[in-house]
C-alpha cells in the first residue's frame, strides 16, 4: 500500500509526497511536530502541518537567508538567528571565518532535539565552539539585549501560532534596537504568489524602522509556489553593493555573488507588491 503525504499549502492548492515511513510524531508545548521520510525529497520536518525543510532542498532556503546578509555586511562577528531550530542557517552562519558568535534562540526545545536525532545533515554545526543554543522567545530576547548583533536573521514557521508576533512593528522595531549602528536584519517573507498581502505588510513596517530595505528571491521547491521571499533591513550597506567576482572561501550549492546580485532583480509583479 502506498502511503502519502500532502500539506494544504491554500485552501485550494495542495503538495503531495509518497513516504516510505513516519519516523517520530508528537505534540510539543508549542505546535505538531512531525518528521516523515519521503521518497522525492528525503526526510522531511513539518510543524503544524507545514513543511519547514527536507534534506533534498533545504540548502537553497538556508544559504539565501544567510549568506546575503553575511556577505553584505564588511565584519559579521555576533550573528543571531531567531527559530531555525533544524540548525540550517547555523551551519552556513559559521562557515564565515569573521563570525565569533552565531547565537539560535529557539523557543521549542524538542524542534533543536529531534532535528539533531534525524537531521544531522542540517543540525550538524550546533554543536560548533562558536554555537550558543538558547531556549527561550526570541521576542523577548531582542528586546532585552540592545545594541549586541550584527546581523540578525529571523527563520520563522508562517505567522500562525506562537510566529505571529515575529511579523509585527514592535517586533521589527526590537531587532532595530538589538542590532549595532551597521547592522543588518533577514527575515523570510513568503510567497509572492500566495502571500502578497503579508509582504506589502512586512516590506512597509520594515522600512520604517530600516533606512535600506529590499526584497530578494529563491526558488524553493517544497514551499508554497516554490518562489520564495526574503526582506532585508540594512542600517548602512546596501546588498546590492557587492562584487560579483570575489571567490568564496567556503562551499555552496546555490548562493554565488552572482546570484546574490540577481536575487534582487524582482518580476515586475513582485516588484509592484512593494511599491503599492
Amino acid at each position: 500500500m502506498e502511503l502519502w503525504y500532502t500539506e494544504k499549502q491554500t485552501p485550494n492548492l495542495g503538495i503531495t509526497c509518497k513516504t516510505s515511513k513516519t519516523l517520530h510524531v508528537e505534540q510539543t508545548d508549542y505546535q505538531h511536530l512531525a518528521i516523515i521520510d519521503t521518497v522525492q525529497f528525503g526526510r522531511m520536518l513539518v510543524l503544524d502541518g507545514m513543511v519547514q525543510t527536507t534534506i533534498e532542498d533545504e540548502f537553497v532556503y538556508h544559504e539565501m537567508i544567510t549568506h546575503v546578509a553575511l556577505n553584505t555586511h564588511p565584519n559579521p562577528r555576533n550573528v543571531l538567528v531567531i527559530g531555525g531550530g533544524d540548525g540550517g542557517a547555523i551551519r552556513e552562519i559559521v562557515k564565515h571565518r569573521d563570525v565569533e558568535q552565531a547565537t539560535l534562540v529557539e523557543i521549542d526545545r524538542r524542534v533543536v532535539e529531534l532535528s539533531r536525532e534525524y537531521l544531522p545533515e542540517i543540525s550538524c554545526a550546533l554543536d560548533n565552539p562558536r554555537v550558543t543554543v538558547r531556549f527561550e522567545d526570541g521576542i523577548r530576547h531582542v528586546r532585552e539585549n540592545a545594541g549586541i548583533y550584527d546581523i540578525i536573521i529571523v527563520d520563522s514557521t508562517e505567522p500562525v501560532g506562537p510566529a505571529v508576533e515575529l511579523f509585527s512593528s514592535g517586533f521589527y522595531a526590537s531587532i532595530y534596537n538589538a542590532l549595532k549602528e551597521d547592522g543588518i536584519f533577514v527575515a523570510q517573507t513568503e510567497s509572492p504568489f500566495f502571500n502578497s498581502d503579508l509582504i506589502r505588510s512586512c516590506f512597509s513596517k520594515i522600512s520604517r524602522e530600516f533606512p535600506i530595505t529590499k526584497l530578494y528571491l529563491a526558488n524553493v521547491p517544497t514551499y508554497p509556489s516554490g518562489l520564495w521571499s526574503f526582506t532585508i533591513g540594512s542600517k548602512k550597506y546596501n546588498p546590492e553593493n557587492i562584487d560579483i567576482d570575489r571567490e568564496l572561501t567556503y562551499d555552496t550549492r546555490y548562493y554565488s555573488p552572482k546570484i546574490h546580485r540577481g536575487a534582487f532583480i524582482l518580476p515586475k509583479f513582485v516588484d509592484d507588491l512593494i511599491r503599492e
